[in-house]
């Protein structure tokens, strides 16, 4: 199978190079930008699989096909998170949420085998998709959170919050004053609110800001334990297969 790699980010391309040598498949080509992919497709026979990420160093991978008619089965990568899955929904296109899960990305693969087609026709209207992708450069983040305390409404900022975390099917802020609050979001709607600088999803149960971040040590199977300021209730941990992009995040 010939399979190509499109992400902006050259440590994670590497990564989804490594997954994909984990499930006996090969992509030989690597490319980083929309104007680097539409001279290689101009140039060069097109793949059966192609793994795209959404958002490139020069714009939206969907202007690649404003200029190049791809004929390429497609499986996008992406950061985002409830509008994507909205888009991609809507268009029954394949996708993976990053950072990549190797089982999912297994299953996305074999799904691609079992296809009646060898190859899907792109001719789905990006336009559309477009407009439900929020691109995270124009975009405005979550600046407070509203949270009920007895009879009283009480407003939170968002840089008073050292992290956010899931507990007993409940959504909490931990506030640099050592308190917690209870929210009316889930943690994959707060994906898309929380501003991508300053808080990281470091595992399916937290959110961390990075400014509350006091100590961070090895931990168990190449895990890393975050010690936040005021933060003790339990362990935060990052989950192994987001220390790499954690890692990125932080520089």
């Amino acid at each position: 199978m010939n399979i190509i790699i499109i992400e902006d980010e050259k440590p994670s391309a590497r990564r989804l190079q490594r997954l994909l040598e984990g499930c006996n498949l090969e992509a030989h080509v690597l490319l980083h930008s929309v104007e680097e992919s539409i001279t290689w497709f101009q140039n060069n026979p097109h793949p059966d699989l192609i793994f795209l990420d959404i958002q490139l160093s020069d714009g939206l991978s969907f202007e690649i096909f404003e200029t190049v008619h791809i004929k390429s089965a497609i499986i996008f990568t992406t950061a985002y998170d409830e509008y994507a899955l909205k888009a991609f929904k809507l268009n029954s296109i394949d996708y993976l949420l990053k950072p990549i899960d190797e089982d999912e990305l297994l299953l996305a693969v074999e799904k691609f085998k079992n296809r009646t087609t060898r190859s899907q026709d792109v001719t789905l209207d990006f336009n559309d998709i477009k407009k439900l992708l929020i691109n995270p450069i124009d975009r405005a983040y979550k600046k407070r959170f509203s949270v009920k305390v007895g009879q009283h409404i009480k407003l939170i900022q968002v840089e008073d919050i050292e992290c956010v975390y899931s507990e007993n099917k409940g959504t909490y802020i931990h506030t640099t004053e050592g308190r917690n609050y209870l929210l009316d979001h889930t943690l994959d709607f707060l994906e898309n609110e929380l501003e991508p600088e300053s808080f990281f999803r470091i595992n399916r149960k937290f959110f961390v800001n990075i400014n509350a971040i006091k100590d961070m040590v090895s931990y168990t199977n190449s895990r890393l334990q975050i010690k936040l300021n005021s933060y003790h209730d339990q362990e935060v941990i990052v989950a192994r297969e987001r220390v790499k992009d954690f890692k990125l995040w932080l520089e």
